[in-house]
């Protein structure tokens, strides 16, 4: 999966947005229901674009253990996971943990928000 395509995937999840909240930094921001599930520095690291994805705990031991392009964020912490788009990660998985990741932001809204997201 490429940048472009990785973008298109976040803006094609139902009531999302991006934007460059981070002044000084080049850092790709999406949302849903103004809760970030997806964040992307626009600069590769050596020429390797990486994405940051909510993940629930559990799964991201998993997916750490079966890819290699599954990685610990900076927050060191297993609700976030890196995720190096040309790596062996298929790309099927990156989309479908794209939409884990909205859903695992869905879940931590109050019921309201919920409500009003399912209704969108």
């Amino acid at each position: 999966m490429n940048i472009e395509e990785l973008r298109e995937c976040c803006l094609s999840v139902k009531g999302s947005s991006e934007s460059l909240p981070f002044l000084g930094h080049n850092v790709l921001v999406f949302k849903v229901m103004e809760k970030m599930f997806a964040y992307v520095a626009l600069e590769p690291k050596d020429g390797v674009f990486r994405v940051n994805l909510k993940c629930d705990a559990a799964r991201s031991i998993e997916l750490r253990e079966k890819y290699n392009g599954v990685v610990p964020t900076d927050f060191k912490t297993l609700q976030w996971n890196l995720v190096i788009l040309d790596s062996d990660v298929p790309d099927e998985l990156i989309r479908e943990l794209i939409h884990h990741s909205v859903d695992e932001v869905i879940k931590k809204l109050p019921k309201k928000k919920q409500l009003e997201y399912l209704s969108l």
